[in-house]
């Protein structure tokens, strides 16, 4: 086996110097025919497929995200009692956007709160959040306690 047989790569190699004659065999049209669309320079048919449906139109579209409830932190009922659980809240304490933020229980890119009603609270709590399910509502004070609604102005 010869070693130009093998493709070896050179790190120095020239590029071909296009449109310099006949004999530099890229002389005239330099490789790309003629007349027509892609004989011009700057053009690129991004997503020609020949005629044929375009890929991006032949998949569905999919999917929809609201902007309108980006900056909303959602916590369940269930994630609550952890908390209470673990010690990281106090069943005494007001509980409001800025004292889970406080705590590292939400994200501080959060501008407003909801309680959604998944899971059972055991703990008689004082809340004051933005929105609240009507389901976590009813648990809430059932326990014993008390929810304040916030103005959603923001």
């Amino acid at each position: 086996m010869k070693l130009n047989s093998i493709n070896f790569k050179k790190p120095n190699k020239r590029s071909r110097r296009l449109g310099r004659g006949i004999g530099s065999t890229k002389g005239k049209t330099c490789g790309r025919g003629h007349k027509g669309q892609k004989s011009r320079s700057g053009v690129a048919i991004k997503s020609f497929e020949g005629g044929q449906m375009p890929l991006y139109r032949r998949l569905p579209k999919r999917g929809f995200r609201s902007r309108k409830n980006i900056d909303v932190g959602i916590i369940n009922l269930s994630q609550l009692q952890n908390f209470f659980n673990n010690g990281r809240l106090l069943p005494n304490d007001i509980i409001n956007l800025t004292s889970l933020k406080k705590n590292k229980l939400l994200n501080k890119k959060y501008k407003k709160l909801k309680i959604l009603g998944t899971g059972e609270i055991k703990n008689k709590i004082q809340i004051e959040v933005n929105s609240i399910s009507s389901g976590a509502k009813i648990k809430i004070e059932k326990t014993g306690g008390k929810v304040s609604l916030l103005s959603n102005k923001n």
